[in-house]
């Protein structure tokens, strides 16, 4: 039995293309994941606040490039998609911006983020979110991008308003983190919706 409605996205619309570089205003860029960067994904995870939001903790410089070659490799699949964000003049490593949960055919994915301690406090993960919900909505198409937090982060929460992610309720006891399980705040940007953005 055919389906009703087509794809929102065809298969194959990210596998097919190289993973790009996307230019981020004052002077950033978005940039797919390479072995170079193993240092500087190891020492993020080191930092307590990082360590704070994530299940995960690197051990090792050799289980970190496992995550990078992870990473690289979710491109293919279509079912992630990780960058790091740079500065663009000397290529540090500042934070990472990636859609996950992709899900084509819907038209949808997640949006995640983290930035490094030096980094913090100068709109670089709202200017990189910024970034990739243009060319999420405008070149690949989907047409709804969710983003979810710990309604303790407030930092992720200033940065999902200040981008235009509408709040949209509270998902009860939904993440299991170091601490205990935590309600997550949950918000959405739909395609055609302007950000209100100043990143």
């Amino acid at each position: 039995m055919p389906f009703k409605i087509s794809d929102i996205v065809a298969a194959g619309t990210l596998a097919r293309r190289a993973q790009p570089t996307l230019p981020v205003p004052g002077g950033l860029t978005v940039r797919p994941w390479s072995m170079a960067d193993v240092p500087a994904v190891y020492e993020a995870f080191q930092d307590p606040v990082i360590q704070r939001w994530h299940a995960r903790v690197a051990d090792s410089e050799s289980e970190v490039l496992g995550w990078i070659e992870g990473w690289r490799r979710a491109w293919a699949d279509e079912r992630d998609a990780y960058w790091a964000i740079a500065d663009a003049g000397t290529d540090e490593v500042v934070g990472r911006v990636a859609l996950r949960c992709i899900v084509l055919a819907d038209g949808q994915a997640e949006i995640a983020y983290w930035t490094m301690p030096s980094a913090r406090g100068r709109g670089v993960a709202p200017r990189a979110v910024e970034a990739l919900c243009a060319w999420a909505f405008d070149e690949v198409g989907l047409h709804r991008l969710e983003l979810t937090h710990s309604t303790e982060n407030e930092a992720s929460c200033r940065v999902a308003v200040k981008t235009g992610f509408a709040a949209e309720g509270t998902k009860r006891s939904a993440l299991l983190h170091e601490d205990g399980w935590h309600d997550m705040h949950l918000h959405a940007r739909i395609r055609g919706e302007g950000s209100g953005a100043r990143v």
